[in-house]
């Protein structure tokens, strides 16, 4: 027993050291943990962040250097006497921010129109900051600093230009900016915001924030401020600031030392949100039941591809074609071609198409070509080969592995009866049936401010012979405000061809009407290589024949195509097309010939890195104009795209006194977003800044490079 107490006492002197450098790394790992995370928190942690009453990052009328995150959107109302301002704010990029206002005079008659139904004056604004430097960037101790112009398009009444600095202290809960303008905003101007109970565990409380701001507004001399809005008692606006679930924002303020403002925004991550609701409509993965019996008599071809056809469609995918083959060597081949309706991203098709083979695919057949198509288009294929499915079943092999020796590829032709014998095949839906509605929108009518059309529409579409797209769309319009207006603008009239100045006519006719009645063939041609045609009525307005060459080799970030069409114009109402349209010669309008004749070379770029892309197409445009339009957007993780275009034409056309280019917005927002099982359908709006014949097209169908890349597309 003595002999076995000194043993131990000799351990533990021995290995003694090494216990407590076993203790002393864990203490310093956790050490370490705590380290990090105190980091981190001090990386995210920022004061709240307040719209001013033109919905643009700052205080109350005077901008700050902040931007909110990449993909928020927000929209706001506010009353800053004497106006009202309606906003839209969005933040395109990390260091790019937009804000849309629509600012009305109260009280002051518009002295052209606003006797006839227009009202009060009114002036629609675009908001733009850059971001020069930002915390993004790495420097803490440094402020932050954004160049912005106000109102930078149509007639800028409100037009100003700034540069301004802001920086945070956290530990005082206080944010300050200086600024220096020019324009509407005159001089050096500042803000500073307080944010005492930001730590409290409080509702309510610490959501609230006192602000306070140097008003540089040059209200006495600026010429286009409201008659009321110019005297100045006070340089100092003061007031609070309620930002509640990082959503709800409430202002209130004095303004000029005479009357009070207020403010009410609500803001979203649309950008980054993975929905409003979990996707628990959506299938698990395949696992079971596994089967990888060989095909023979206890397992024959038409009850693996059944098991293969049911699986599949369990996922939110359709198997059309199935054929087994043999390769030079005598290995057997499976064939399959699926079509994906339901997932927006490449890589959950792939997932799931991995896993339903990997657990069926019988022992006995060497190599899977798996098409996947889409409006009857092979976009790309994937090659697995049987012996990496089970490595990866079996935990062997990695995704990236697997990916790497089976990469997405160009789509080869499917083989012939006389290569592979067809074991399954099913006809493409004739018809299926969708219903949505449908939100039509215009500024600036004679007649009133804002116009409006809320229509149902119903969508049969489908294929014939398995290869013919065909797309009917009726509408019908439940309410409108668009009777009587429409006629042409009598301030800045259009001598361009009348191509889409009468576009809303189409719209006020009846309450039914058809849209859409169109077919349309696509071809993969080999080599990446695309070619569609399509006949019939694209839209309201125009129908005709199109036609469209792309080339898009699939991993490609860019494709160039080409396409033409002529397009003559319907009647505003039945189905008749006209041969003539409108164009103002003097103080007349007059009939001249015309079909609309549209040709464009396109290009088409995706940068990956900022989750951006570029279209440029250059060529003629229906009013005969030559120029071309440039298009950029930006899309993010939720699946939501945000685009502004602008064109440069030789239209000559003029909107008070200057030469005008089409430009305007557009976002699309995943439909799935609102449900609770993934979707690939959309909700989109773009709204131009002027309706005008410069610059316009017609709709022609399904453009190749978009049904491609929402197939190939990862995000």
């Amino acid at each position: 027993m003595n002999c076995f107490f000194i043993f131990f006492c000799i351990l533990t002197w021995v290995y003694h050291p090494l216990l407590m450098g076993s203790q002393d790394e864990g203490m310093l790992l956790f050490r370490d943990l705590e380290l990090v995370k105190q980091i981190d928190d001090q990386l995210h942690d920022a004061l709240p962040l307040s719209y001013s009453y033109s919905m643009v990052g700052g205080y109350f009328n005077m901008p700050s250097a902040r931007m909110p995150k990449a993909g928020e959107i927000a929209v706001g109302a506010a009353i800053v006497k004497p106006y009202d301002i309606y906003s839209l704010n969005f933040q395109m990029l990390q260091r790019l921010e937009f804000a849309l206002n629509y600012r009305v005079y109260k009280g002051v008659i518009e002295r052209n129109f606003g006797h006839e139904g227009f009202g009060d004056d009114a002036e629609r604004i675009g908001n733009v900051k850059l971001g020069i430097l930002t915390l993004a960037d790495g420097f803490p101790s440094l402020p932050e600093i954004s160049i912005g112009v106000e109102d930078f398009i149509g007639t800028k009444r409100f037009n100003a230009k700034y540069v301004v600095m802001t920086k945070q202290f956290l530990d005082w809960n206080l944010e300050c900016s200086l600024g220096y303008g020019k324009g509407r905003i005159k001089g050096f101007f500042g803000g500073a915001a307080w944010s005492p109970f930001r730590h409290l565990k409080v509702p309510i409380l610490k959501d609230i924030s006192f602000l306070a701001e140097w008003d540089a507004i040059d209200y006495k001399k600026h010429p286009h401020e409201h008659p009321s809005g110019t005297t100045v008692k006070s340089r100092i606006n003061g007031g609070i600031s309620f930002v509640g679930w990082d959503t709800l924002q409430l202002s209130l303020s004095s303004i000029r030392g005479e009357a009070l403002a207020g403010s009410v925004s609500l803001r979203y991550p649309i950008g980054t949100t993975t929905g409003f609701f979990p996707k628990v409509d959506d299938a698990s993965l395949y696992q079971s039941p596994v089967n990888t019996e060989p095909l023979g008599v206890v397992r024959n071809e038409r009850e693996f591809i059944h098991e293969i056809a049911y699986a599949l469609s369990d996922q939110g995918l359709d198997l059309y074609t199935a054929s087994l083959g043999y390769d030079e060597q005598g290995g057997k081949e499976l064939y399959l071609k699926i079509v994906n309706n339901r997932y927006r991203r490449e890589g959950v098709v792939r997932n799931r198409i991995q896993h339903v083979l990997a657990a069926l695919t019988p022992s006995d057949i060497k190599t899977i070509l798996v098409i996947i198509e889409a409006d009857a288009v092979p976009c790309q294929a994937y090659c697995f080969r049987n012996e990496d499915l089970q490595r990866w079943r079996q935990g062997k092999m990695s995704d990236f592995e697997l990916e790497t020796l089976s990469p997405m590829r160009e789509a080869p032709s499917y083989p012939s009866q006389y290569d592979a014998a067809v074991v399954f095949q099913r006809h493409k839906p004739i018809w299926t049936f969708t219903i949505r509605p449908r939100l039509l929108t215009f500024f600036g009518s004679t007649s009133g401010k804002f116009k409006y059309n809320v229509s149902a529409v119903a969508s049969p579409e489908g294929y014939i012979f398995n290869q013919v797209y065909y797309k009917l769309q009726l509408s019908y319009s439940i309410k409108s405000s668009m009777q009587g207006i429409g006629g042409p603008d009598r301030a800045n009239p259009s001598r361009e061809l009348i191509v889409r100045t009468d576009s809303l006519k189409y719209f006020q006719t009846n309450s039914f009407s058809m849209d859409q009645a169109y077919l349309q063939r696509s071809w993969n041609l080999g080599r990446s290589w695309f070619y569609r045609f399509a006949l019939g009525y694209f839209e309201s307005a125009y129908g005709g024949a199109a036609t469209e060459l792309l080339y898009y080799p699939v991993n490609s970030s860019w494709a160039i195509g080409m396409q033409f069409a002529a397009v003559p114009k319907r009647h505003y109402h039945g189905v008749k097309f006209s041969r003539t349209t409108l164009q103002l010669r003097g103080d007349t309008y007059v009939k001249v010939p015309f079909i609309g004749i549209q040709y464009f070379l396109d290009f088409y770029y995706d940068c990956k890195p900022l989750n951006m892309d570029l279209l440029l197409s250059a060529g003629q445009f229906l009013a005969k104009d030559k120029g071309v339009r440039i298009d950029v957007g930006r899309y993010f993780k939720s699946g939501m795209r945000f685009s502004i275009w602008c064109t440069f034409t030789n239209g000559h056309d003029h909107v008070n006194g200057h030469t005008y280019f089409d430009k305007g917005f557009a976002f699309m927002i995943p439909l799935d977003m609102f449900l609770k099982q993934s979707s690939r359908n959309y909700l989109g709006y773009a709204m131009s800044a002027w309706l005008r014949d410069v610059g316009a097209r017609a709709e022609t169908g399904k453009k190749l490079y978009w049904t491609l890349r929402e197939e190939r597309f990862n995000y």
